[in-house]
């Protein structure tokens, strides 16, 4: 979503930048400022309220927050925001706080911005597929999700639950580990604030068994799993970024678990993962 996200990350770059602009106001001598902006602006300045700062690939709101970056009042924001809410342009999280919706992402991916994300990752994904003959995944973060943008599959690779344009949880899969780990240090605590799903025995759920995790991932620039969302699978996943350094992707194989770390495979992961973040304009110099 390229991304953006981050989007920002990748998912704020799969739709087009909406067009609200701050409120223009006129004033005169003892009379209040007017907000002269039609009803589409100040619904596209919600949107624009959502733009993550860099470094950020995930951003979520307050009602209250909202309404001071669209500079709208709270009362015309909580009505807005219900319509987005209910066209399904925002999410409403239990905590209260609000953040971009998978409807955008719907209609994002289909523009040509998100398909020259997956125009310019195909190639190394197919050349990663070739060399493995193993599934291959290319995925962004989204809210508490990592998000598939692509796999490709062979007929004989072990049977998995993935999809292009399925969620799964961050701490169970190889990809939402490495955009966990990247991840501003607010959303991972956010994440790890709240009970963590055990899919499997070996499934790792207690926050600072996963904070470490995230730290040994940083530190090499590669995480590998094994059997925490489907038995009988491995995976090993590594950071795509932009040209700013931002990881906005990450990109995996997933293989059939064996008792050995294959470094074949992980070189050609890392590969894969480094040649798409140069195509997007990364270079290493710039960390």
């Amino acid at each position: 979503m390229l991304p953006s996200s981050g989007s920002s990350g990748l998912i704020a770059v799969a739709w087009p930048v909406m067009s609200g602009k701050p409120a223009q106001k006129r004033v005169s001598a003892g009379v209040a400022a007017v907000d002269d902006r039609s009803v589409a602006a100040r619904l596209f300045a919600i949107l624009d309220a959502f733009a993550a700062p860099a470094g950020a690939t995930s951003l979520t709101l307050t009602l209250t927050a909202i309404a001071q970056r669209a500079g709208l009042p709270l009362s015309t924001t909580h009505r807005l925001v219900a319509e987005w809410v209910g066209w399904g342009g925002l999410s409403k999280h239990e905590n209260g706080q609000y953040s971009l919706g998978m409807k955008l992402w719907e209609l994002g991916v289909q523009t040509p911005t998100a398909r020259n994300l997956r125009t310019i990752a195909l190639p190394y994904l197919e050349d990663l597929y070739e060399t493995t003959r193993e599934h291959v995944h290319l995925a962004i973060l989204d809210g508490r999700d990592a998000l598939y943008l692509e796999k490709l599959s062979g007929h004989h690779a072990v049977r998995l639950i993935s999809r292009v344009g399925a969620r799964l949880p961050l701490h169970s899969t190889g990809v939402g580990l490495v955009l966990l780990a990247y991840a501003p240090s607010d959303v991972v605590q956010q994440y790890l604030a709240t009970s963590l799903q055990r899919f499997l025995p070996r499934t790792v759920t207690e926050p600072e068994a996963v904070r470490k995790r995230l730290a040994e991932i940083r530190l090499l620039g590669l995480a590998r799993m094994s059997e925490e969302m489907t038995a009988g699978s491995s995976s090993i996943a590594a950071p795509i970024r932009d040209r700013t350094g931002q990881v906005v992707a990450a990109v995996s194989i997933v293989t059939r678990t064996t008792d050995t770390i294959d470094a074949e495979q992980e070189r050609a992961v890392r590969v894969a993962a480094q040649g798409v973040s140069r195509a997007l304009g990364y270079r290493r110099a710039q960390q």
